[in-house]
């Protein structure tokens, strides 16, 4: 089955950021489902690369709600609508705002009540969610029902503001406390308005025996856990969420030996203060468990760290060995392999400091390629320079991506300015849901009269080739430098290519 990132690739022109926001909006929408008592689905509007004529909107995600029936049981992710059937969705994009049907919509045999809320990012509508009820089964309103669909209600208005899923908020949605955990609603004073059972029952196993509704939440929160920092974590992010500030999770130990989780969510549709959402989930008995994988993740990280010490060792007796060497051909190479070494043992020190297995190349890049260049750089008078983002990418094509860029700058820089003359070397890069393109070029010389890629028998190229092909399974392009081409200065172009769809 096709991913978000993939269906985002081949049917949109989403720039990378865009395509993060709604992964964003993906990993927060099953709180949204479950508010709303409803399914929801993220529809794109097609592209004109891929559809010339237009109008259409394809769904690319699917959530359904836990508490109460789909109104589809079927997989709904791939499919194609028209404006014609379904015009919530282009009203929803013209209008930024949420766009209802009066009446029922019925769809094989079911009554739905369809509405269309757009996505907002950077002011700028980039999709539409549509929430879609099922109206089969009549539901009679109860304290509970109400303050599930009045905390949906300004959570897609944010949606439609720009203003949810907040930046950051995606490192630990997946492991937050949900809506069947516990939920309790806080006026914008934050005292209790409403509690779920769950959310009430947490609080009893915390050692708190009285009803929640109108209590100040943040003080008798911060009186029940046994850490004075912790108590006072938990309570700031409590209040941090009234002033509309966005909070992670939050673990905490009580008095009575409980562990409970936590997570204020700031309710601020159309700019305005609303109050705020505190999730709580109860995971004493889960803790347990997560101590083992915790355990595990701390080995891994410890393996990580052992390979980087290893490699520094190995680097270390290079170096050594190439003082000691008389030969400058035997030197040179021993002073490649140091710089090979070193850049795979700072994949993993990044590594050994993750915790999902995945790498920020700006950071990694930004320490490895000043090591190129004082090794290269010795006799020569080269700047280097970076633009744009690499982003964070998974461990899987780290190693390999960080060797090929190093190998490529190391290339530029050793062969396109002869007899030590200055010259400028930069790397840029950009990146969309698809695609990681970086770009390394230069004023130098430019390449040789006759070069073939394909017949070059450098050992830094092959060893690009290689792992281009067999780790990257990405292409590489090398060409001479625009500027080159209007008769100006020379220069040469190293345009690498890297697929990401399957990859995130």
């Amino acid at each position: 089955m096709s991913t978000l990132s993939d269906l985002l690739a081949e049917n949109t022109g989403l720039s990378g950021e865009a395509a993060d926001h709604l992964q964003s909006v993906v990993a927060e929408w099953q709180l949204l489902a479950d508010l709303s008592f409803s399914d929801f689905l993220l529809w794109v509007p097609v592209s004109e690369s891929v559809q010339p004529d237009g109008g259409d909107f394809v769904c690319v995600a699917q959530a359904r709600p836990t508490t109460a029936p789909t109104a589809h049981p079927e997989d709904v992710v791939g499919s194609r609508f028209t404006v014609d059937e379904h015009p919530q969705l282009d009203r929803a994009m013209r209008e930024v705002k949420i766009s209802r049907e009066e009446d029922p919509h019925w769809y094989r045999d079911l009554p739905m009540r369809r509405e269309a809320i757009p996505v907002t990012f950077g002011k700028q509508v980039i999709a539409v969610l549509s929430r879609e009820t099922n109206l089969a089964s009549p539901r009679v309103p109860s304290p509970l029902e109400i303050a599930y669909l009045g905390s949906a209600a300004d959570l897609c208005q944010m949606i439609a503001d720009g203003t949810f899923p907040a930046d950051g908020t995606l490192t630990d949605v997946h492991t937050s406390p949900r809506v069947g955990d516990g939920l309790i609603r806080l006026d914008q004073s934050g005292t209790v308005v409403f509690a779920s059972p769950n959310g009430l029952s947490a609080y009893h196993r915390m050692g708190y025996e009285s009803d929640l509704v109108g209590v100040r939440l943040a003080p008798l929160t911060r009186s029940l856990i046994r850490d004075p920092f912790d108590a006072t974590e938990v309570s700031h992010r409590i209040i941090d969420a009234l002033d509309g500030k966005p909070g992670s999770r939050t673990e905490a130990d009580s008095r009575r030996g409980a562990v409970v989780l936590f997570r204020a969510l700031p309710l601020r549709p159309a700019g305005q203060p609303a109050g705020a959402l505190v999730l709580v989930r109860d995971v004493t008995e889960v803790k347990r468990r997560d101590r083992a994988l915790l355990s595990k993740d701390a080995t891994i990280r410890e393996i990580h760290h052992r390979v980087k010490n290893n490699l520094q060792t190995v680097a270390a007796l290079l170096r050594l060995q190439s003082r000691r060497t008389a030969s400058d051909e035997a030197r040179l190479a021993l002073g490649e392999s140091v710089r090979r070494v070193s850049s795979i043992a700072m994949v993993h020190e990044a590594l050994s400091m993750s915790v999902d297995e995945r790498v920020d190349l700006d950071q990694l890049l930004d320490n490895v390629l000043p090591m190129v260049g004082e090794v290269a750089t010795a006799e020569a008078q080269v700047t280097l320079s970076r633009t744009g983002t690499f982003g964070v990418v998974v461990a899987e094509i780290a190693t390999p991506l960080v060797m090929v860029v190093a190998e490529l700058v190391q290339n530029a820089v050793g062969h396109a300015f002869p007899g030590g003359r200055p010259g400028k070397v930069q790397i840029s890069a950009e990146r969309s849901a698809r695609w990681l393109d970086i770009v390394i070029s230069d004023d130098g010389q430019g390449l040789p009269q006759g070069f073939s890629l394909e017949r070059a028998d450098g050992l830094g190229l092959q060893i690009v080739r290689t792992l281009i092909e067999s780790e990257l399974r990405g292409s590489l392009s090398l060409r001479p430098g625009r500027a080159a081409e209007g008769g100006g200065r020379r220069g040469t172009e190293a345009a690498l290519r890297i697929p990401l769809s399957r990859r995130l």
